[in-house]
């Protein structure tokens, strides 16, 4: 095959236009790098290969951050939401989480607009076959017609396309989503050095909505007020053409859709244990390991035989559109047995499948191979994001992609990078728990990962990240003026709240006691501050006591675990370690003994004789390295 190179030569190229592609790109560009997206077709960038919903428990905490960041996700899922609600709102606040149902191609089409629109970014299509790599260094990609594009980094987000192989009982296929095609990219990646695995994914069926019997399945409306996504006022949020329809009299307004709730029968689980060999992930036809976390229909009635019912959710897909995503029964059943369980269902004993349930395999690159920044340590300048370092879902794709993108053109310039500790975000915590530990299985965010979740909650995102996004330039000065408004109304809020008298007690005071709720307290005592200010002001009051002595228990294990590590220490000079010590910190490189303690296999014992070493023996590596 000829190969020809593109004149222009940028600074950043993205490979692949999913949710960590694009708030790579995004992020690239609006630091001011030249920044080019390639995508294996145009016409499905941001698409919601499976789930058409943004958010829930954990990951709406990770969209409010990627918003307080500058990220798009947040935005576009308020714009094309159909469905709205705050999880868990009856619990305490660090574990309530905002989840939004979208309209699948609304979302799909307004980020392409948003893409495209972009000053500084390009789109073209085109598949990515391989990383143009010179002395060490990524230089550029070249595609399956030819092109070579040069650049000085490269972020790859290929999401499941890696050797993906698509199964639909005993019927397997190349590809990555049904009806487009896999990528090679990944041998590539193994003849430049890199380790592999390979994970499993999985999707339900559709069906057609005309053929839903509702009236035996239970109604599950939306929230309204709807619990938005985005910090910024929704006049602020929405472009100019959306104002009319989403924004009334000031206020965010959209016209929801109900989501229906059926269950799995004793019928079903018959249908599906007879059928067991021929499902490919009992048959041995599929090798990677899928998510336990979202397990298929299969697993579940095989893992928890005991039960004789599993919920499912029926959401619908859009406003135009009759598809219906049946949550709760992925499957790589064969076609027939698809529907034959499908209407054992009540609800659904007429339900016509548009599309089948199928399992994909594809290839990831264990993430103890990247740096902090995500930028890989075998090469420099080449950075990966998303389901490539083992991750499921669109939000945690979404963080890597603007983590990635972010720090690709903040070292371009020369700058310090973005780095969230776990204490700073639940995106810390995804991006530390990837590099240090690693995943076995397809890694989800839950709020038990968070050590530090009082104080990460989704209420508070702006106010932990938007500041460190000014500092660096992924957000506008807009967004500073947004966030100094809404702590002058939290400092108004609270003044008013010590000089109110509510219950024979001042309204701070009650605000302390468990069963205290906003809602109690009369709209004429609340002034005109919106209710999210008097529920923040609520949390904070209520769980200040707490915060303050986590906040101090937080610095002096900060001070403990900020000694660094230099990057040339050789670990087997290193007296005393275990030999398993050695052998993880090695492949990890920890940057310092706080990441170090977090590898598994290595003890606190380990910890203390490499604090001591170092502690000899820094002046010598540092001068060694010079």
């Amino acid at each position: 095959m000829e190969h020809f190179f593109l004149p222009k030569t940028y600074d950043v190229i993205v490979v692949g236009a999913g949710h960590a592609g694009i708030e790579a790109a995004l992020a690239a560009t609006r630091l001011g790098a030249e920044t080019l997206l390639f995508s294996q077709n145009l016409d499905t960038i941001g698409q919601m290969s499976c789930n058409p919903a943004i958010g829930g428990l954990a990951k709406g905490h990770i969209v409010r951050e990627i918003d307080a960041l500058g990220g798009e996700m947040g935005i576009n899922a308020d714009a094309t939401g159909i469905q709205f609600r705050m999880l868990n709102r009856s619990k305490g606040p660090s574990v309530r989480a905002p989840r939004v149902q979208c309209d699948k191609k609304a979302y799909q089409f307004r980020i392409k607009g948003v893409i495209e629109r972009q000053p500084g970014l390009d789109v073209k299509q085109g598949g990515v076959t391989k990383i143009l790599v010179e002395s060490g260094r990524a230089c550029g990609v070249q595609t399956d017609f030819g092109l070579c594009v040069r650049a000085d980094s490269v972020v790859i987000t290929a999401g499941t396309f890696l050797k993906g192989l698509l199964h639909v009982g005993s019927s397997s296929r190349p590809g990555g989503r049904m009806a487009d095609s896999s990528s090679p990219l990944s041998d590539n990646l193994r003849e430049l050095g890199f380790e592999t695995g390979r994970f499993k994914t999985g999707t339900p069926c559709r069906i057609n909505g005309r053929s839903i019997d509702f009236s035996s399945c239970t109604e599950q409306v939306g929230e309204n007020p709807p619990a938005r996504f985005s910090f910024l006022p929704v006049t602020e949020e929405f472009g100019e053409g959306e104002l009319p329809e989403l924004v009334r009299d000031g206020a965010f307004h959209v016209e929801q859709l109900s989501c229906w709730i059926t269950a799995t029968t004793p019928e079903t689980h018959e249908i599906i244990r007879r059928n067991l060999h021929r499902s490919p992930l009992f048959s041995g036809r599929i090798e990677g390991t899928g998510p336990r976390y979202c397990p298929s229909i299969e697993d579940k009635i095989v893992k928890f035989s005991e039960k004789p019912h599993h919920q499912i959710f029926l959401e619908p897909e859009g406003r135009k559109t009759e598809e219906f995503y049946v949550n709760g029964v992925s499957t790589s059943l064969p076609y027939e047995v698809q529907i034959e369980f499908i209407r054992s269902i009540p609800g659904l004993q007429n339900a016509e499948i548009m599309r089948p349930g199928y399992a994909v395999e594809y290839d990831y690159f264990p993430p103890t191979q990247l740096q902090g920044t995500l930028e890989t340590k075998l090469i420099q300048g080449l950075y990966f994001a998303g389901q490539i370092n083992g991750t499921s879902g669109y939000e945690e794709a979404a963080a890597q992609g603007l983590v990635a993108g972010a720090n690709a053109a903040l070292k371009l310039a020369g700058r310090s990078p973005l780095l969230l500790d776990r204490s700073d975000a639940y995106i810390g915590v995804l991006v530390d728990d990837l590099v240090t530990r690693g995943t076995q299985e397809p890694y989800r965010m839950f709020t038990s990962r968070a050590e530090h979740r009082l104080i990460l909650r989704q209420d508070n995102a702006d106010q932990r990240l938007t500041p460190t996004a000014a500092s660096l330039g992924l957000v506008k000065a807009s967004r500073m003026t947004v966030l100094e408004k809404k702590s002058r109304m939290l400092e108004a809020a609270r003044e008013i709240a010590a000089n109110t008298r509510f219950e024979g007690q001042t309204l701070l005071h009650a605000m302390k006691r468990p069963e205290f709720r906003v809602e109690m307290v009369p709209l004429s005592l609340l002034v005109d501050l919106s209710p999210e200010i008097w529920e923040l002001l609520e949390t904070e009051v209520r769980y200040e006591g707490y915060i303050r002595r986590h906040n101090e228990q937080l610095q002096s294990i900060r001070t403990a675990a900020a000694k660094r590590i230099p990057a040339e220490i050789n670990y087997s000079a290193v007296p005393g370690l275990r030999s398993e010590a050695r052998q993880k910190l090695a492949a990890v490189r920890p940057q310092s003994i706080g990441q170090a303690g977090r590898i598994s296999g290595v003890t606190p014992s380990d910890l203390g004789i490499l604090t001591i070493w170092l502690k000899k023996h820094s002046s010598t590596i540092i001068s060694s390295s010079t």
